[in-house]
C-alpha cells in the first residue's frame, strides 16, 4: 500500500522563497518532510530564500535553494537535476510562478505576450514534464493557476489566457502519469493579498477585489489570505491523492465553474 504522507518526502517548489510558495515549504517540514528544495527566480529574491532555507530547516527538515528563470526547458531540466543531485529524487513537486498583467487586449505588445505565454504557460508545461520525469512513484504535482479561469471578465487576457493550458497540461499529465500512481492537480486561488497582487490593481479595482468573494466579510482583508491556500496544498500532496486531473478553485466564493 502506498505510503500518502509528507513525513520523510522529498518537495520541490517553483517559487518557493516567498509568498505562498515560502509558506508552502515551511508547512510541509513542520508536518514532517525530509527535505525541500526551494526555488526562487533572481537575485531579488535571493534573501528571503535564505531565510525560508532557514525557516525550513528550523523545523527540521533539510533545505536548500536554487536561482533559475524557468522559462526555458533546459532551466528547468537543471533545476530538477540539482534538486535531486541534493536530496534524491523528489516524491512531491508544487509550482507557484506566475506572472501578472492587467491591460486591455489592444494595448499588449507581442513582447509583452510572449513573456505572460513563457512563465505561465510554458514553465507550467516542462515543469509537469519534468516532474513527471523524475518523482516517485505515487508522487504528488500541484500547480498555481488563477479564479479568474472561472470569471467573465476585460484585461487579463493575457494572464487568465495563459494560465488557461495549464488546466489541459494538468488533465493531460494526471492520464499520462497516473500508471505509476502518480496525481496531478492545479488550483486557483482568488486574489490573494501579497506583493503579487497590489501594483497590478488601481484604487478601484482593490476594492472591489476585496468584496467580490461570497465570503469576503470574514476574511481579514476581504481577499485570499495564503494561508487559506496552504491546507489544500498539503491535502493534495498527502491523503487528498485521490484528486487527480482537476483544477480547484479555492476562492471564498469569488469565481465559479
Amino acid at each position: 500500500m502506498a505510503d500518502h504522507g509528507i513525513e520523510g518526502k522529498t518537495v520541490l517548489i517553483a517559487g518557493g522563497a516567498k509568498n505562498l510558495g515560502g509558506l508552502i515549504a515551511r508547512d510541509l517540514a513542520a508536518h514532517g518532510a525530509r527535505a525541500i528544495a526551494i526555488h526562487y527566480n533572481s537575485a531579488g529574491s535571493a534573501a528571503e530564500a535564505l531565510e525560508t532555507v532557514k525557516a525550513v530547516e528550523a523545523a527540521g527538515a533539510r533545505a536548500a535553494a536554487f536561482q533559475a528563470d524557468l522559462t526555458s526547458a533546459g532551466a528547468v531540466e537543471t533545476l530538477f537535476a540539482n534538486a535531486i543531485a541534493a536530496f534524491g529524487r523528489p516524491d512531491i513537486a508544487i509550482n507557484t510562478v506566475g506572472k501578472v498583467l492587467k491591460k486591455p487586449m489592444l494595448e499588449i505588445s507581442e513582447a509583452e505576450y510572449d513573456a505572460m505565454s513563457a512563465v505561465n504557460a510554458k514553465t507550467a508545461f516542462f515543469f509537469l514534464k519534468e516532474a513527471g520525469r523524475h518523482l516517485n512513484d505515487h508522487g504528488k504535482i500541484v500547480t498555481l493557476v488563477t479564479s479568474l479561469l472561472g470569471a467573465y471578465t476585460p484585461f487579463y487576457a493575457s494572464y487568465a489566457g495563459t494560465k488557461a493550458p495549464v488546466e489541459h497540461f494538468t488533465r493531460a499529465a494526471s492520464k499520462e502519469f497516473g500508471e505509476r500512481g502518480i496525481s496531478v492537480t492545479a488550483i486557483g486561488p482568488g486574489p490573494m493579498d501579497t506583493p503579487f497582487f497590489y501594483p497590478a490593481e488601481g484604487a478601484d479595482a482593490v476594492a472591489y477585489h476585496k468584496g467580490a468573494a461570497a465570503l469576503s466579510p470574514f476574511s481579514k482583508t476581504g481577499l485570499t489570505d495564503i494561508a487559506d491556500i496552504v491546507p489544500w496544498i498539503r491535502l493534495l500532496v498527502s491523503e487528498g491523492w485521490w484528486m487527480t486531473g482537476q483544477t480547484i478553485l479555492v476562492n471564498g466564493g469569488y469565481t465559479t465553474k
